[in-house]
């Protein structure tokens, strides 16, 4: 299948990096950035200048030959452009988050609904060796019930971040801060765990770029699933990147994943660290190893005609309960 990227930034190269790694028979067809210089370094990179790079992503779905459209963009133009290109008659395979506003994101529903195409998401931690493993043991009754969960992402974002992207930092075109951009991933996984929400509320705070940033650095949440209780917090703040920590307290054990590392923790005090076979991190390591799979499973199904592994359904349960937190914290 051939592939095209609008959104040619650093997380695009792994998205690139993907394809090319994944089973040899797809290939990167075209690229586009409002930046050409940008698409065009891309293919150079990736295809030996052969690939035509684009400023517009309307004149990219006229004017060149593809199956695959991947969105890279900024994200508020995640769902308009996923609209184009479902519209255009292509897959769509988008970056976080899903949309902005619950408004967006059931304008990309319908859209997806009526293309007939196929519409994936990258929430590639789902892919972690750490995290099928944690799961597994779940399911197979030895840690018992669930009881409740924890969760910390404590990475550091500073002035450089936001000034030189050109979006960042905005509500129009970032729609939040730490949540929506850094920590969707890991309320993934520990909605993945807890199961469906039942009531949540959530405080946000600015602490360390005052006047820099219109969105947060930090937010705490309570949320009651269905399972038991989450407490959550994130925060661009900390001094550097630290590996995410989300745990899960059941009857028998804690399960521990710290990374791409687990442990389960005994009653007794007795630690056990299972083995994780892990991939490689394409991007940053703190990002998790799961970017190859999470692709390579998406083609995998458009070639299978099967519906796509991480899709609307499987992703409107979080996207959901953010946009919730974002509305408890900002009192509306």
């Amino acid at each position: 299948m051939k592939t095209a990227i609008v959104g040619c930034g650093g997380i695009a190269k792994v998205h690139a990096d993907s394809i090319k790694k994944s089973n040899g028979k797809d290939e990167l067809a075209a690229f586009c950035d409002i930046r050409r210089e940008r698409a065009e370094v891309f293919s150079q990179t990736y295809t030996a200048g052969k690939a035509p790079v684009y400023e517009s992503l309307d004149e990219m779905l006229k004017q060149s030959e593809f199956d695959v459209l991947h969105i890279c963009t900024p994200h508020a133009l995640h769902v308009p452009m996923a609209i184009a290109g479902l519209k255009g008659g292509r897959h769509v395979f988008m970056e976080k988050p899903p949309a902005v506003s619950k408004e967006q994101f059931q304008e990309l529903k319908k859209a997806e609904k009526e293309s007939g195409k196929l519409l994936g998401f990258c929430f590639q931690n789902r892919y972690n060796a750490s995290v099928i493993q944690a799961k597994e043991i779940i399911s197979s009754g030895k840690a018992g019930k669930i009881v409740s969960a924890r969760a910390f992402v404590t990475w550091s974002r500073g002035v450089s971040y936001y000034k030189d992207s050109g979006w960042r930092g905005t509500m129009e075109l970032e729609g939040g801060g730490a949540m929506i951009n850094q920590s969707i991933h890991t309320l993934d996984l520990m909605t993945e765990f807890m199961g469906r929400p039942l009531s949540s509320e959530a405080s946000i705070a600015n602490h360390h770029l005052k006047g820099v940033i219109e969105v947060e650095d930090t937010m705490e949440a309570y949320i009651q699933y269905e399972q038991g209780i989450g407490l959550f917090y994130c925060t661009t703040a900390f001094g550097s990147n630290a590996p995410i920590l989300l745990e899960i307290h059941c009857e028998n054990m804690i399960l521990r994943i710290e990374g791409n590392s687990l442990t389960l923790i005994y009653p007794d005090g007795k630690r056990e660290v299972i083995d994780c076979q892990t991939g490689v991190a394409l991007g940053k390591d703190y990002w998790g190893t799961g970017h190859l799979a999470c692709i390579s499973n998406f083609y995998e199904c458009i070639q299978q005609g099967k519906a796509a592994p991480i899709g609307i359904p499987q992703v409107e349960r979080v996207f959901l309960l953010m946009m919730d937190l974002y509305d408890s914290a900002r009192g509306k």
